[in-house]
């Protein structure tokens, strides 16, 4: 039996539209970019520090 394949949190290179977060969310949980991105727009319709998190994911979250 083979070990389940960890995937990491990183940004991705390529498919990169501003910073490569969504595009790495979407990797690490198996999703469209897409879907992360237009997840990610609508959530700045709400009130809260959306834009200040996406800010601080991109300077935490390691490139490939």
């Amino acid at each position: 039996m083979s070990a389940p394949t960890i995937r990491r949190l990183s940004r991705p290179r390529n498919g990169r539209m501003i910073g490569g977060v969504c595009a790495g969310l979407a990797q690490r949980w198996g999703m469209k970019t897409s879907t992360v991105r237009l997840l990610a727009v609508l959530s700045c319709l709400l009130p809260g520090p959306q834009f200040v998190a996406y800010l601080i994911m991109w300077a935490v979250i390691p490139s490939e």
